[in-house]
């Protein structure tokens, strides 16, 4: 199997930052909330990347920020992924006014943007990582839902489906050992983009103030926090916001083969 150049530089970017995130203790130079030096000093050989707002190393609360924005990202994705899946597969597997119920209550949270949603909802919430993992993931499956249910109302009609409904088998093992196996390939592809707006999603909220709080660190709170510094020509917000675009590009890369693979492997077995 080969894989482009452009998968390949995404997978080790996006293998690069998982590593970071997993093992920040180890390599951080410093604590994610030590002083070490002035206001946004340059980079130098004790700080590599400068300093911030208020003397802390930006390398140093790049890691440990990367590490709570991809644990976050990655939770909600799989609650996302969870909640959005099952209930697809369900309204596909029932039909009727299962569908119906579910497929309205879908449209209904939707049809209000799920940032103004979040707003809300974390304004009157108690803030901390359990309650945005929850209000994102909640939010963000409504999208799984809408997907799941049409590559799930593909599958029900197969020969393979009918087979097993035919033999009386139950629709919990129709939906986990019949439609779940034969939908991963677009739900896997998805995944990858889901993940991306998750991480764009908790770095806008960091940034507005309703995300990861201090003393945590997350690369949306990291620009916010240094924002001000590019009024008088410093980057350090521009580092961790470079940190979320090269993740969202690298994910998006692998997740772009892994669709394109998927797409081609059907049309071999079409052909």
């Amino acid at each position: 199997m080969r894989i482009p150049l452009s998968a390949l530089i995404g997978m080790i970017f996006t293998a690069g930052f998982v590593l970071a995130a997993i093992f920040a203790p180890l390599i951080a130079p410093y604590g994610v909330g030590e002083t070490v030096g002035g206001v946004w000093d340059p980079p130098s050989a004790q700080n590599w990347l400068g300093t911030d707002t208020i003397g802390r190393d930006i390398l140093s609360r790049l890691i440990y920020g990367g590490q709570i924005t991809i644990f976050v990202a990655l939770a909600s994705s799989v609650l996302a992924f969870g909640l959005g899946s099952f209930f697809g597969f369900l309204a596909a597997v029932k039909g009727g006014w299962t569908d119906q119920i579910l497929s309205r209550i879908v449209d209904l949270m939707m049809a209000i943007p799920s940032l103004i949603v979040a707003l809300v909802m974390l304004s009157v919430l108690p803030l901390n990582l359990t309650v945005l993992i929850l209000v994102m993931g909640v939010l963000d499956s409504t999208r799984v839902f809408r997907l799941s249910r049409a590559v799930a109302m593909d599958i029900t009609v197969m020969d393979y489906v009918e087979a097993a409904r035919l033999r009386g088998e139950r629709q919990g093992w129709i939906i986990f050992r019949e439609i779940l196996p034969n939908a991963l390939s677009p739900l896997v592809a998805e995944f990858g983009l889901r993940f991306i707006f998750a991480v764009l999603f908790i770095s806008t909220l960091s940034f507005l103030g309703l995300g990861v709080q201090p003393p945590l660190a997350d690369w949306g709170g990291m620009v916010k926090e240094n924002k001000d510094g590019l009024i008088y020509g410093k980057s350090a917000a521009m580092v961790p916001a470079a940190a979320i675009a090269v993740l969202a590009i690298s994910v998006n890369l692998v997740a772009d083969w892994v669709l394109t693979r998927t797409s081609s492997l059907k049309g071999g077995r079409g052909g």
